[in-house]
């Protein structure tokens, strides 16, 4: 079997035809690096001087209820200095091991689409870390970041001072954000939590400015650091929930796991809605190519009354620009907090801005197909290439399941690069037991800008290998460029004509360094 799996090493090897070749001046250059902003230079110099988790990675239990945990007191300090921002609009808090992303975007463009003036912040972002913030679906801008950056300067220095050098690049940044939305005055704002739930950054939320608490889905992943294992994240995300106020689960969830949640939210006297069964009758019915958009799954999206099964919400030939049932499942949820909201008094929220927001949403690396220029630009004209910021067992069984639906006719090759706190093995086997790709390249990428975290691509081949041997494959090929162009126009050599699909994937760090090549 490792023979088989070695055979591609010689290929790496082998001169390329002159169409594939790149330029001097690409072929030999990593990856472009993000926030490369000069105007924020001060600013991100400033959040880089912080203790940044995303790149070191997240110490054992942080995100727990416990004494190992995050000490949230300090961020409530910090709030407290800042004259408490985050208690001057309406929030709609998002937590849950995937989804959170995507969920948050489709309620984002459904409340701006309902004539709402909504803020926005979520991690990690792919191009720029003005992503993280954003009001009415615009990334905050430099000089809008700087002014309000210079202006708080002095609390923040002296906050950290006062914190003994203990406050976070993410509690600092959070802090920013919810003063910028407390500035611009937004009606709402969708707030996406970092690491688990109750002592993350995100978590000083108030039941008295929280309209809904929203949990998408519960996996294994950062298992050390919310407890190790599927019930202590569960106990972890479900912090977000807040006496009396609504909590929309996503789901679905494991029996045990959902009643968790459900004890957490009945402790706190809190409403509990299901998206999953709710929504049960929600369905793709296709794939189009529509004009001027690409490809797009139509769906159906039917809530019903969880009383007496009578529809509340039906939408018809909804077209996702977002592929696959996860994405499906997430604008469910997000149209069930779009109904929660509406039941609160947020007239505006009408069936057809719950339609416009869904299909005006789309999000970097997250089931994204470059356009034919850019596939060229990468060394893989003609292909068909799909970036995917999967790195889960779960989120490599949603990709795996849209292309198998899809797809199933496409010659695969996989191009993945991660984290090294990711499960490497449990990942490729998802991918795996359902696809038999031509085969795998192994590469490498900065994780959070930095290689702390980073993976060797030898180390992932031979996860790979392990994955393949378990679940008893016959034949399968992989090989390891640590050069991401290199890896590119390996896979492309692999495919051997333009009818075949390349699949970039295994972390979000990974496809906004490919992202932001394409940039520049």
């Amino acid at each position: 079997m490792r023979a088989l799996w070695s055979h591609l090493s010689a290929i790496s090897n082998c001169k390329l035809s002159p169409r594939l070749s790149a330029p001097n001046s690409t072929s030999h250059r990593p990856i472009i690096s993000t926030d490369q902003d000069p105007e924020l230079r001060d600013f991100v110099g400033f959040l880089e001087s912080l203790k940044n988790y995303e790149k070191s990675g997240l110490p054992k239990g942080a995100g727990t209820d416990s004494r190992q945990g995050f000490d949230l007191a300090r961020m409530k300090r910090l709030m407290l200095r800042l004259n408490t921002p985050h208690l001057n609009y309406k929030v709609v808090h998002v937590a849950g091991t995937k989804g959170k992303g995507s969920t948050c975007t489709f309620l984002s463009n459904i409340l701006r689409a309902a004539g709402y003036s909504v803020g926005s912040y979520s991690s990690p972002h792919i191009l720029s870390i003005k992503e993280r913030i954003s009001c009415n679906g615009v990334p905050v801008s430099a000089s809008t970041l700087n002014d309000l950056f210079y202006s708080i300067k002095p609390i923040l220095d002296q906050s950290i001072q006062e914190e003994n050098g203990s406050l976070s690049h993410f509690e600092i940044l959070t802090g920013i954000a919810f003063s910028l939305f407390s500035k611009e005055n937004v009606d709402i704002a969708v707030i996406e939590a970092g690491l688990g739930g109750a002592r993350d950054a995100t978590n000083v939320i108030e039941s008295s400015n929280l309209a809904a608490s929203v949990i998408t889905t519960i996996g294994e992943e950062h298992l050390a650091a919310l407890g190790g294992s599927l019930e202590s994240i569960a106990e972890a995300k479900s912090g977000i929930i807040k006496h009396s106020r609504p909590v929309v689960l996503g789901g679905s969830f494991l029996p045990h796991i959902e009643g968790i949640l459900r004890s957490k939210a009945a402790s706190l006297s809190s409403s509990v809605i299901l998206a999953s069964n709710i929504g049960s009758n929600s369905s793709i019915k296709g794939i189009i190519n529509k004009n001027g958009i690409g490809l797009c799954q139509s769906c159906d999206i039917v809530i019903r009354n969880e009383r007496d099964d009578k529809p509340i919400v039906e939408l018809g030939d909804v077209n996702l620009r977002m592929l696959g049932h996860h994405q499906l499942q997430n604008a469910v949820t997000a149209t069930c907090v779009s109904l929660c909201l509406r039941d609160q008094g947020w007239g505006r929220v009408t069936n057809e801005a719950m339609q416009i927001g869904l299909e005006n949403t789309r999000l970097l690396g997250r089931s994204q197909f470059l356009t034919p220029n850019e596939a060229d630009t990468l060394q893989l004209p003609g292909a068909t290439v799909l970036l995917d910021g999967a790195h889960t067992k779960e989120s490599a069984r949603a990709l795996k399941d849209m292309i198998k639906k899809d797809f199933a006719e496409k010659r695969l090759v996989f191009v993945v690069a991660m984290a090294s706190d990711k499960d490497h093995v449990s990942f490729a086997k998802e991918i795996l037991s359902g696809l038999k790709p031509e085969a795998v390249v192994l590469t490498e990428t900065d994780i959070g800008g930095g290689k702390v975290r980073s993976t060797e691509c030898s180390v992932l081949k031979e996860s790979w290998i392990k994955a393949a041997d378990e679940l008893g494959l016959g034949f399968m090929e992989a090989s390891e460029n640590k050069n991401v162009f290199g890896s590119f126009k390996l896979a492309y050599k692999i495919l051997n004509d333009d009818s075949g699909m390349v699949i970039v994937t295994g972390s979000l760090h990974f496809v906004s360094s490919v992202l932001a090549s394409l940039q520049h």
